[in-house]
């Protein structure tokens, strides 16, 4: 089943029904802060998610904080050292930083699964 994502402004959200409330629902993923919104059709909600995120940015910058970002390009991967040392000696066998070998492998596995999708 395909989820029912909204993207914004470089936010993301995965819409949801509640069935007791009879309502539309999200919240702005992949942030700390909590940041909710809710609407009755189609086209409530995806406002809803756009008012939430311009809200979100304001409130930030009035409080002099920087927003969050969904992703900041880093993260940490936890892989067995046979893989870590392999990846090692193929990206020096290929003249790549190690963080330029991952990138490549993994831009070659999402291009594969959804390549119309990779930089939405």
């Amino acid at each position: 089943m395909k989820q029912n994502i909204l993207k914004y402004r470089g936010y993301t959200t995965v819409i949801e029904f509640s069935a007791e409330d009879c309502i539309l629902y999200g919240k702005i993923e992949d942030i700390r802060d909590f940041v909710n919104f809710s609407g009755e059709n189609a086209a409530e909600i995806e406002q809803a998610f756009h008012e939430a995120v311009d809200d979100y940015l304001d409130f930030c910058k009035e409080m002099g904080k920087e927003p969050e970002k969904p992703y900041r390009g880093s993260f940490n991967v936890r892989i067995p050292p046979e893989l870590h040392r392999a990846a090692v000696i193929g990206a020096r066998e290929s003249g790549l930083t190690l963080n330029g070998f991952v990138e490549t492998a993994l831009r070659e596995k999402v291009e594969r699964l959804s390549p119309k999708k990779l930089y939405q």
